[in-house]
């Protein structure tokens, strides 16, 4: 089989296309015929070689879709070991979910990682109550662009988005968002819910955007965490004194996936909630472009670059 190989860490450049053995199913897996394989801020870490665990050599991706061999369904699954970037990937059973008829194998694969990581931080961290206000930072991220729907779906008002770019920030806008802001903007957060403060912010970039999304809080807000994004000191720390917690009355909480991921109920459960919503149009993962696996490293670079909106994904089945 084709699987994009890691043999050392560094530029995009280090990832090349080899035939390899299929993988070998352990008790509890099964091997998936792979149709797509998702890219996530995951797989660039993992490349540079800034996240400890990776052995050499190595195939990335931590989300997959296709069609499992042991029954012919088509399911959608998270590789929590990496092995994605491959025409064939062995997938825990627990970490898979089956694709409903009505749903593409692009729209499932979108939502299933990132959709439950917005869905996990509005809902079961954010604990987000109809009328309340709800800020999304990255707004026009694989895991932003759905948040602000979500938002939108749990009858948040006003939904505001923080984006980048004009463009990222007019596809927020399309998404549902009654606001969109650029980041230098987010100091605006009490003059846009007139003077009164934010009730959620939903922030994936961590250091100077959250920190500044804080005195945006109203009281009883709360900041939701999922991750954060770019190099450098203090890139990912929120600063916040226990005198301005009780002060304000505010709260800042975090969220990650793998907390959710082995509560098989709740997996399923969310999984379940969010291909509804997009079978009823109040969800729609919006696919920024379809990379061949030849071109792995040219898709790393323009998601590097912060170029995409919304998913990126590689179809493994175009090698050339």
């Amino acid at each position: 089989m084709a699987a994009a190989v890691l043999r050392e860490f560094g530029a995009p450049s280090v990832l090349r296309v080899e035939q390899v053995e299929e993988p070998v199913c352990g008790a509890g897996a099964s091997l998936v015929d792979v149709s797509f394989a998702g890219l996530n801020f995951d797989d660039l870490e993992h490349r540079r070689g800034a996240e400890p665990g990776v052995q050499l050599p190595a195939v990335l991706g931590v989300d997959v879709v296709g069609r499992r061999r042991r029954d012919g369904r088509r399911v959608v699954a998270l590789m929590r070991r990496g092995g994605g970037y491959s025409q064939v990937a062995a997938a825990v059973d627990a970490h898979s979910v089956q694709v409903p008829d009505d749903i593409e194998d692009t729209q499932a694969i979108a939502l299933f990682e990132q959709g439950i990581t917005a869905y996990g931080a509005l809902k079961l961290a954010g604990r987000v109550r109809p009328g309340e206000s709800v800020v999304v930072t990255s707004a026009a991220g694989g895991v932003g662009h759905l948040a602000v729907q979500l938002a939108a779906a749990l009858q948040a008002k006003p939904v505001i988005g923080i984006a980048s770019t004009a463009a990222k920030r007019a596809a927020v806008v399309e998404l549902g968002a009654d606001v969109a802001l650029a980041p230098e903007e987010i100091g605006e957060l009490r003059a846009v819910t007139g003077g009164r403060g934010v009730d959620l912010v939903v922030d994936g970039s961590g250091g100077a955007q959250a920190n500044a999304a804080l005195t945006g809080l109203a009281p009883f807000g709360r900041l939701v965490s999922y991750g954060w994004r770019g190099g450098g000191a203090g890139c990912g720390w929120i600063e916040v004194s226990t005198e301005e917690l009780v002060g304000s009355s505010i709260g800042v909480a975090g969220f990650w996936m793998r907390h959710l991921v082995d509560d098989r109920a709740l997996l399923t459960g969310i999984a379940e909630e969010l291909f509804d919503l997009a079978r009823t149009g109040r969800l729609t993962a919006r696919i920024d472009r379809i990379w061949p696996l030849s071109q792995v490293a040219a898709a790393h670079e323009e998601f590097a670059a912060r170029r995409t909106i919304g998913k990126v994904l590689l179809d493994v089945r175009e090698v050339v």
